[in-house]
């Protein structure tokens, strides 16, 4: 069972306010809620959705029937950057999917994410975004459906800061810029992206952080979240990822990419506090 809390903040919020409203919660959630009498009081009584709350009731938030369909898998420790009622975000590592391709897979980084809440009472992780198999760092994973949903609209609505660190092929002469083209499929690759004009607008900024002989370590901000956008955008301007071969980078002696996500950074949708979580850089 999932369950959070929630302290109204004003006078005269209704339950059903709060959820179709403010949380815009889906209609199966909503549904599934008020079947179960799933917003109880302190004392673990249900309370009347349409009856106005002074500020500062508590409520208590269950999902009875909500599980994730991810199996378990405790191979491996999950590197746990940060972590409350709502999310938690973790470390993927390079090298690891994702999310298994078929339900019943395993070995990826949602399965240890799956593992780690039903070893602490929960059924349900969901995650936010994604990252290629070859391109580490921290992933944002919903711990119940609204917060699937309330941070789904974030990312959608640009509001999740994303920000990566990269060591890409050459000399970038440039000590900051913007990178704006159109990202779209490439027809003679499947799984390939390509900057084309009538693909999805994609816009990177970056900045350089430190030059070698033979490459450069930038840092790259994503404004839009389009697939494959720091590999398909540096490769475009002449300097591909070290590892990601498939945009032309050179090859590393482990196959993964030299691409990590930092750091992500939000206002936090249900407590209204700016939160940032950040993978520290060895």
């Amino acid at each position: 069972m999932s369950v959070f809390h929630y302290t109204t903040s004003e006078n005269g919020l209704t339950v059903e306010h709060l959820l179709r409203e403010r949380w815009r919660a889906g209609k199966k959630t909503v549904h599934e809620l008020r079947m179960a009498k799933g917003v109880k009081d302190m004392d673990g009584e249900p309370i009347d959705w349409r009856s106005p709350l002074p500020a500062g009731t508590r409520l208590t938030i269950e999902f009875p029937h909500a599980p994730s369909s991810y199996e378990s898998d405790d191979a491996k420790h999950l590197d746990v950057l940060y972590e409350d009622e709502h999310i938690l975000a973790a470390m993927k590592p390079a090298g690891m999917a994702t999310h298994p391709a078929e339900s019943r897979g395993n070995g990826t980084f949602m399965n240890q994410v799956m593992a780690y809440v039903r070893n602490r009472g929960g059924d349900y992780a969901e995650h936010i975004h994604r990252l290629d198999k070859g391109t580490a760092g921290a992933i944002l994973v919903a711990k119940h459906p609204i917060a699937k949903a309330l941070f789904d609209r974030l990312l959608e609505q640009g509001e999740i800061t994303r920000v990566y660190s990269a060591e890409v092929d050459g000399y970038v002469k440039r000590p900051r810029g913007a990178i704006n083209y159109p990202i779209g499929r490439d027809r003679h690759h499947p799984s390939k992206r390509r900057v084309s004009p009538s693909g999805q607008s994609a816009l990177t900024h970056f900045r350089v952080k430190q030059r070698t002989d033979d490459s450069t370590f930038v840092e790259a901000e994503l404004v839009t979240g389009r697939t494959h956008q720091i590999r398909v955008h540096m490769a475009h301007i002449g300097h591909p990822v070290k590892g990601d071969t498939l945009y032309g980078g050179s090859e590393t002696p482990d196959g993964n990419y030299r691409l990590t996500a930092t750091k992500l950074s939000f206002v936090h949708p249900i407590t209204g506090k700016q939160t940032t979580v950040e993978v520290s850089e060895t």
